[in-house]
């Protein structure tokens, strides 16, 4: 028997999508604050500590230790709840915050525990259990990328995470290995063996522009990837935002270039 509320869905949009959550009486679906999109009438919003899981249970201080270990994962001390208090269904919506895909996260049929990137998750159905996931191994923390810490997602029904620009989704076979960027994860199942590897050479260290380290991942399972991790995207609007940070096709031309758009000023 499930202990998560089951929910309906639906996915709109292409590049900026939002999720739109069908509700029945007394149904609960819990969110990031700054997520929330549009509502019906008849559903009643909630600040909780935590998740609202049902394994947070006993007294103010599991609570708060509960919504502690949120911070460590860069997530608010808070979340919402959003429950439909009236008769027949009722619809709540909540958007991607950048652009990008909404994946859909069945637990109950991923295993239960789904792993992903810090500022992955977008909204569940009551009961989910957001936390954290430690590297358990040394090397992974210090240059995997996401560092020592990572969000987990525990429970039998649906969650929602969200990523930049398209998804890729791949299963893996026992003992098939992807090597991957490390900013393109963004979640895995629990018997993906994630570790990292040194590109190694000097020339691909030096010269080759992708850094010093990949992931790699080890099946079985599956792996949902990225084509646009938000730090990529923050720094190229940042490189382009600095004075003499535009680059063009060819340097003689491309100044030129500038020169006439008035940014050689």
């Amino acid at each position: 028997m499930k202990t998560n509320h089951e929910i309906d869905f639906e996915i709109k949009g292409e590049e900026m999508q939002c999720v739109e959550i069908e509700l029945d009486p007394n149904e609960t679906v819990i969110a990031e604050p700054g997520a929330f999109m549009y509502m019906d009438e008849a559903i009643q919003m909630e600040t909780i500590f935590g998740d609202g899981s049902e394994q947070n249970g006993g007294g103010i201080f599991n609570k708060l230790f509960s919504a502690g270990k949120r911070m460590l994962t860069g997530e608010n001390l808070f979340m919402t709840a959003y429950t439909h208090r009236g008769y027949g269904k009722a619809r709540v919506a909540f958007a991607s915050p950048y652009p990008g895909k909404i994946i859909p996260l069945d637990l109950h049929e991923l295993g239960g525990k789904i792993i992903c990137q810090k500022d992955a998750f977008l909204c569940a159905a009551k009961g989910a259990s957001v936390g954290i996931e430690f590297q358990r191994k040394l090397g992974t923390g210090l240059f995997g990328g996401e560092g020592f810490i990572m969000q987990k997602i525990e429970g039998d029904g649906m969650a929602f995470c969200h990523a930049g620009g398209h998804i890729v989704r791949r299963r893996l076979n026992p003992g098939e290995v992807l090597k991957v960027d490390t900013g393109c994860i963004v979640a895995y199942t629990q018997t993906i063996d994630y570790d990292i590897q040194f590109v190694g050479g000097i020339k691909n260290t030096i010269f080759g522009g992708e850094g010093v380290f990949f992931a790699t991942l080890r099946g079985p399972g599956e792996v949902w990837l990225q084509t646009l991790p938000i730090s990529r995207l923050a720094s190229r609007v940042l490189a382009y935002g600095r004075p003499g940070g535009r680059k063009e096709e060819g340097g003689i031309l491309g100044g030129l270039g500038n020169l006439f758009d008035g940014d050689g000023m």
